[in-house]
């Protein structure tokens, strides 16, 4: 059978709506975020716990340590491994995750951006934020409007491409397929505001109630300052400034749950521009055995339709 796609912003419950999907469905999960592909990055991602990856078997889980590179191109290649992997093993695959560029990716395709010239993008860096910024939204105001301006990498890798190619970053992405879309049923939780928000802030409080703070310190000592990609994400960025003096511990949580908040806005504006999401609707007091029940009911539904009521295969 086809893989199922499960997405959401951070916090809406996908993650446990995967875990029921696979116990429900015969399934395992394929994970589609950029940080937890990195070791040693547990806590402040969400992991799964050991006992959940004991239970249904995980993929791009830990790939990479923190001296090592990965993109969506590398996650396409693996993805796809582990995809046909599980459907070898009469398994159903579930993608499931928050990182939309990588669900694009792995459905049409990586687009025709250049390579990094390692030249340019050094001389990027050295350019003040807003400079770049300045400079992405004078010639790509639609890329401007929904990347993250303290994200300096991205915004950095957006320039390059500009300046390499004299088009805007948006345009070279618009020119993936869409073709290969609607061939896989994905299916995406919205919650109301609120309810996310308290789901944010209970999520942030465990984090460091759980020992963000020591991970990150342990992971310092691993190289974290020296990876560009893995310090962009949130909740050890800000610890990192927080080891530094920067402010309390207080204000450091406060700042983790704003930001979470707003990287939670910035992936829905994404996913409902780039990608073809079936939304559905959580009550907050939904559990994610019903959840996964619906979308397995609508899954079918899904095969049904492509095979003419034929059994899938």
């Amino acid at each position: 059978m086809r893989p199922i796609l499960l997405t959401g912003c951070t916090a809406s419950g996908k993650s446990a709506v995967a875990l029921e999907l696979a116990r429900q469905l015969g399934g395992e999960i394929v994970t589609v975020d950029s940080m937890q592909v990195y070791r040693g990055l547990d806590i402040g991602t969400a992991k799964p716990s050991p006992q959940e990856r004991a239970e249904i078997r995980h993929h791009l889980l830990d790939v990479v340590s923190l001296d090592e590179n990965f993109d969506a191109a590398r996650f396409v290649e693996l993805a796809w491994q582990a995809v046909r992997d599980i459907q070898g093993r009469g398994k159903i695959p579930i993608l499931c995750g928050g990182t939309g560029l990588y669900f694009k990716a792995w459905l049409a395709g990586l687009g025709q951006s250049p390579k990094a010239d390692a030249q340019l993008r050094a001389e990027l860096e050295q350019i003040p934020l807003v400079e770049l910024l300045n400079e992405l939204k004078e010639r790509d105001p639609a890329t401007y409007a929904v990347i993250d301006r303290r994200n300096k990498r991205r915004i950095v890798r957006a320039v390059e491409v500009i300046r390499l190619t004299g088009r805007p970053f948006s345009a070279q992405r618009a020119v993936w397929g869409t073709e290969r879309l609607v061939q896989y049923p994905f299916f995406g939780l919205l919650r109301e505001t609120e309810d996310l928000r308290r789901r944010i802030d209970r999520r942030v409080d465990e984090m460091f109630a759980n020992g963000l703070v020591e991970e990150t310190m342990g992971l310092l000592k691993q190289g974290l300052e020296r990876n560009r990609t893995a310090m962009q994400a949130i909740g050890y960025r800000q610890v990192v400034e927080y080891l530094r003096g920067l402010r309390s511990l207080e204000e450091t949580t406060e700042l983790v749950k704003v930001r979470t908040r707003q990287f939670a806005k910035r992936q829905m504006t994404w996913f409902r521009h780039q990608l073809p999401v079936e939304w559905m609707p959580v009550a907050a007091g939904a559990t994610a055995a019903e959840l996964a029940a619906a979308i397995a009911r609508k899954h079918a539904e899904f095969e049904s339709d492509l095979t003419g009521g034929r059994p899938a295969c």
